[in-house]
């Protein structure tokens, strides 16, 4: 694989692991420290608010006496009276000096300075950011008035009512930057403290998610961990009781499989004994007493001794090719489907057996299935027809092998005497079969239906690759 495929795979791990490192501990406080700080700027928003309208208010009510005065002043010197010519005016202003936030300045008519009030000496050389003192400068228009030749102009100062403000906001954001960090590192300690119990929830969950199931956690605390652990502690039991059923499921499957390959085996071997002994044995009896046959033709009782003889031996013949079909599975080739299996077995069985009316609707698909599969349908059909000669007493037979759903349908119905109740344990062809059913995770069905005779239904599940959508089944 190339580095750059490499590349978002890395990412996503980087991207997942400082996810985790924001642990709840941490998110929480930061929210909590979050709206903290929300309702601190609202807090100081409404308090400069209010001090803005403060500041303004001053700034008008010192403006209006001002003007008063000043307006009282420039009417004496207009007037002419010699007690406020316009030395005088000048020297009345210099001794009352500065008034109070605002600066007063005097010119002669040719725009000369002739008077200017002294700065205020408070926080002298200390102001606001240029910014701020524009946003809470008030709107009040400086006063322009003529007193004789000379120009008096009132302009108002805000400058040390808003440094005192800016002052005043610094200090109280200083205090509630440390608050904030106070309670955050507060939210910090508590929730570690409270959250302290869940670490020992994610080690037993860890255990339990490394396999060892037998993992509790104690049921006591707070109510809220106490339920929590209850619930933890039944679903560990739960998955140990299945972990336990599922080691059972799957020794006793072993155990099935063992002994169905073990039969199979015995099969195997009986067959070969069969047709390598018997088979020859009976050929050899065939072909004596055709020999004898031949040269006993003057003597008609040997003659038709080894007539007789040759007819048993047909017979044995044909009854061992019988057990031969039964004991191997007509699989020999690879690309024969298990439609083709059945169909060849039942059609060797009805020959035996003429006289019980066959009725097939075969469809297992056009390819061949697993031998698992082909094998236990092959061995549940034989079992099955062959219960019917010995013991049904059934005049009609129906076998249906069908797909459903991405499984296998098996049914097998006759018209018999139904089935008996044994005393004792069960047949060994019944356990034989369900048996091999219940190795492939299937469900055998054995019944007898209410208008008469047995029917047999199995149902095997198929595999994935195997489990695709059938056309219609033909019937026979």
């Amino acid at each position: 694989m190339s580095h750059a495929a490499c590349a978002p795979a890395q990412v996503a791990d980087v991207s997942i692991h400082v996810a985790r490192s924001h642990s709840l501990r941490l998110r929480v406080s930061l929210v909590l420290t979050a709206l903290a700080a929300a309702l601190v700027l609202a807090g100081a928003a409404l308090w400069v608010r209010d001090a803005r309208l403060a500041i303004a208010e001053e700034i008008t009510a010192a403006h209006r006496v001002a003007a008063q005065w000043l307006a009282v002043s420039a009417r004496g010197t207009a007037s002419g009276d010699p007690a406020w010519s316009e030395t005088r005016l000048l020297a009345h202003l210099a001794a009352v000096g500065r008034i109070r936030a605002h600066q007063l300045e005097a010119r002669d008519p040719g725009g000369a300075l002739l008077y200017r009030s002294p700065p205020s000496t408070y926080k002298a050389g200390h102001d606001a950011p240029a910014w701020f003192a524009h946003w809470l400068n008030p709107d009040v228009p400086a006063l322009h008035i003529q007193a004789g030749t000379l120009a008096l102009s009132l302009q108002p100062d805000a400058s040390r009512a808003i440094v005192d403000l800016w002052d005043d906001l610094a200090a109280a954001t200083g205090r509630a930057l440390l608050a904030l960090a106070g309670l955050f590192a507060g939210c910090w300690l508590a929730l570690d403290r409270a959250l302290k119990p869940l670490d020992t929830v994610m080690a037993a969950l860890d255990r339990t998610g490394q396999g060892n199931f037998d993992t509790r956690l104690p049921e006591h605390g707070p109510a809220e961990l106490a339920r929590l652990a209850h619930a933890f502690n039944g679903m560990a039991a739960q998955l140990d009781r299945a972990v336990a059923d599922n080691v059972r499921l799957n020794q006793e499957q072993a155990v099935a499989q063992a002994i169905t390959q073990r039969l199979e085996a015995d099969r195997c071997a009986i067959a070969r004994e069969l047709h390598d002994e018997l088979g020859q044995s009976i050929t050899a009896v065939a072909a004596l007493a055709g020999a004898i046959l031949q040269r006993s033709a003057s003597s008609p009782e040997i003659s038709h001794s080894a007539q007789v003889i040759r007819e048993v031996a047909s017979r044995m013949h044909g009854d061992v090719r019988a057990l031969l079909t039964r004991l191997r599975p007509p699989l020999h080739d690879r690309r024969q489907t298990l439609d083709d299996a059945i169909r060849g077995y039942l059609a060797a069985w009805h020959q035996r057996h003429p006289d019980i009316e066959l009725a097939t609707e075969l469809f297992a698909g056009p390819h061949p299935l697993p031998d698992d599969i082909t094998l236990a349908t092959l061995r549940v059909v034989q079992e099955s027809c062959t219960n019917i000669a010995r013991h049904a007493e059934a005049g009609r037979v129906r076998v249906r092998l069908l797909r459903d759903e991405g499984a296998l349908l098996l049914e097998i119905t006759d018209n018999g005497r139904g089935i008996q109740p044994a005393a004792g344990q069960p047949g060994f062809g019944l356990t034989g079969m369900r048996e091999r059913i219940d190795a492939l995770a299937g469900s055998l069905d054995i019944s007898s239906p209410s208008c008469g005779g047995t029917r047999i239904r199995a149902r095997l599940p198929l595999p994935s690759s195997t489990a695709a959508t059938a056309p219609e089944p033909a019937q026979s």
